[in-house]
């Protein structure tokens, strides 16, 4: 049993360096395509879409709970990883954009399901396993930025093979050594109205609430913080900031806090650290006009990797708080059905942000993200009432 937890953090840091691989090597997509540079909120959007699509279909489906979790992951992991190789291929600004969509429909068999192996395996100390686990997601999504920092003068291309073959790595990691977990219930029938049946209970609904307001902020943030230093580089052409390798340690730190958050949640509970990084995180976002722009770089720099900690940091949190309070035979559907609404809201974001950049302007633009953290503090609020009066 020792070996499940690293195995399980391994093979979805491995698949998910998939999510952002695009992003990573958007300068060079641009050049070679001849795009305009707000393509990369359509392709953030393109991954978003399938993910959403992929998530709602699985749960609808509920294939998580019918199926072998480990099973999903590896299909799903493959399958990715084909429709990431091919960004390398000759073909239209369209057709890069759909199998972009393609990867994100298929890493919905690979981040909420491997929260559900997760669960099947730890129910004491899940908010722990789940830190780990959504810390692995966070370095892998920054992982191609880190890659492309090292292969500057190299080909693009290598970063797309590169995370292909780690998602094909991951996904046979996982099929190998990972099977079902003790608690989880076995093949339940087919059910289309099986997601929904967590909305029935209403603390569920307030820490899905919570989540939702968390992803308004997160999602958005990490696909800007490359803009924001190189707006940053713009506005001071002596700054000379590393793009990439900077994008890499403010996204990636987030693994981190994640870890971190989960080992706090075992003495203070999840919820209250997840409402602390909510808190902080929204700080960060009405605060963000007094550093974006800030003379002294290594403020920025300071301001935004605490940033980048505070805004995942919450993730794992509510993860373990949907899974707790989501009826036990449809997990792994609860999970994913939460996953599928709060990524449909990063769209909704994301292209809220593009848009707006034009009238608002990068310093004081995301100052918007801050509604996020608000309505899922509210959330919370509700949820911690509802939980005083069923105990009284």
């Amino acid at each position: 049993m020792r070996w499940i937890l690293p195995t399980i953090v391994v093979a979805q840091f491995f698949c998910t360096s998939l999510w952002f691989a695009g992003n990573a090597i958007m300068p060079d997509i641009i050049r070679d395509f001849q795009l305009e540079p707000d393509f990369l909120a359509h392709l953030t959007s393109a991954v978003q879409v399938g993910f959403i699509t992929g998530t709602l279909v699985f749960a609808v489906l509920t294939i998580a709970d019918r199926f072998s979790p480990s099973l999903v992951f590896f299909i799903s992991s493959v399958l990715a990883a084909l429709f990431n190789l091919g960004m390398v291929l000759p073909v239209q600004p369209t057709g890069l954009l759909l199998f972009r969509l393609l990867t994100g429909f298929f890493l919905a068999g690979i981040y909420p399901v491997g929260m559900k192996i997760a669960s099947d395996y730890y129910q004491q100390g899940l908010g722990k396993s789940l830190g780990f686990l959504v810390g692995a997601l966070v370095v892998g999504t920054a992982f191609p930025h880190l890659l492309k920092s090292f292969t500057g003068n190299f080909p693009w291309h290598r970063v797309v093979y590169a995370t292909t073959a780690l998602s094909v790595i991951g996904g046979s990691v996982m099929m190998r050594w990972v099977p079902d977990g003790p608690f989880r219930t076995q093949g339940q029938p087919l059910n289309f109205t099986a997601c929904l049946a967590g909305f029935r209970n209403k603390n569920f609904r307030s820490v899905a609430v919570g989540y939702f307001g968390h992803m308004w902020e997160l999602y958005t943030f990490w696909a800007f913080v490359p803009v924001m230093l190189t707006a940053y580089n713009n506005q001071y052409t002596q700054a000379g900031l590393n793009v990439p390798l900077l994008s890499f340690f403010i996204i990636g730190s987030g693994g981190l806090a994640c870890i971190f958050g989960g080992l706090l949640s075992q003495r203070f509970g999840a919820q209250k650290i997840a409402g602390i990084a909510l808190f902080l995180s929204g700080l960060c976002c009405l605060i963000s006009p007094l550093f974006l722009f800030i003379h002294i770089k290594w403020l920025l720099i300071v301001f935004l990797l605490f940033w980048g900690l505070v805004v995942i940091a919450d993730s794992p949190l509510f993860s373990t708080l949907v899974a707790q309070n989501a009826p036990a035979e449809t997990r792994g559907t609860s999970l994913t059905i939460v996953n599928c609404i709060g990524f449909s809201i990063t769209i909704v974001s994301v292209q809220t942000i593009n848009l707006l950049s034009n009238y608002i302007g990068q310093k004081y633009i995301y100052l918007l993200l801050a509604a996020g953290p608000v309505i899922g503090l509210l959330a919370l609020r509700g949820s911690k009432r509802a939980a005083i009066a069923t105990q009284l």
